[in-house]
């Protein structure tokens, strides 16, 4: 496959940034899109050019380091897929690529395509930690969970923490992020403690952070490449309406 790609390169945070058009031939259908921008870097070292800098670790889709906007769609064309396990079969032969980094104010561009997440963190850290006491494994059932809690404790906890959600967002809202974190441990006995305290200390970090309000727009879910449902954001809502008429605040044992 012969391709003709526009990334945008910036130097730093301060830089104005541009997007740059590189052709790229002799392509395999069967390389995975982060393959393919390894190529055009050995391409641009060997010619005495900076490579592009972007995201990457495991390229098993499950670390969620890499993140890219590719022709507008965060992650790609394909659905449920990370851009690492996105494979060029994609596409088509002579087709013009645009690759960006997340469009948000919370992600500020480091370099080229990649972007601190480091916002995330903070909102991971303001829920605490869990008080309850663990000790050994328990009896697989001494603890009751229904089924459909544990599913969609489950389905919450396979989030990867990527940004799709608010590089697709158009008001670049981490709520589905926020919501998963949150659910995961509200739908089970040791995340009780402090369920109210944390949904306070984790939306108050996610204002702080710069990430926009919630308009149900729903551009996250089919973003999401573990397809995140967007009724986790209505469970983060009741949790914080809850915990506002409980008076709690992000302070633990309130």
């Amino acid at each position: 496959m012969n391709l003709t790609l526009r990334i945008w390169r910036q130097k730093g945070p301060e830089d104005k940034g541009r997007m740059v058009t590189y052709p790229v031939d002799d392509v395999s259908p069967d390389m995975s899109f982060l393959e393919m921008l390894d190529v055009l870097n050995e391409r641009l070292i060997l010619a005495g050019e900076d490579p592009v800098a972007f995201d990457h670790d495991c390229r098993e889709g499950i670390c969620g380091m890499c993140g890219l906007m590719i022709n507008g769609d965060a992650h790609g064309p394909q659905r449920g897929t990370t851009a690492c396990q996105l494979h060029m079969r994609q596409f088509k032969d002579g087709e013009t690529i645009d690759i960006e980094p997340w469009r948000a104010s919370a992600f500020p561009v480091v370099k080229d395509l990649v972007v601190n997440r480091s916002a995330f963190d903070r909102i991971i850290a303001a829920g605490g930690y869990v008080t309850a006491p663990t000790g050994s494994a328990p009896e697989a059932h001494s603890t009751p969970v229904a089924k459909a809690n544990a599913d969609a404790a489950f389905e919450s906890a396979a989030c990867i923490g990527c940004g799709a959600c608010v590089a697709a967002c158009p008001n670049g809202s981490g709520m589905l992020f926020t919501a998963a974190k949150l659910t995961q441990l509200s739908l089970l006995p040791q995340g009780q403690p402090e369920r109210y305290t944390r949904v306070i200390g984790m939306v108050d970090a996610h204002d702080e952070a710069g990430f926009g309000g919630c308009t149900n727009a729903g551009e996250c879910t089919p973003a999401c490449p573990k397809g995140i449902p967007l009724n986790t954001i209505g469970r983060l809502n009741r949790d914080y309406l809850a915990a506002t008429a409980k008076g709690a605040n992000n302070t633990p044992g309130s």
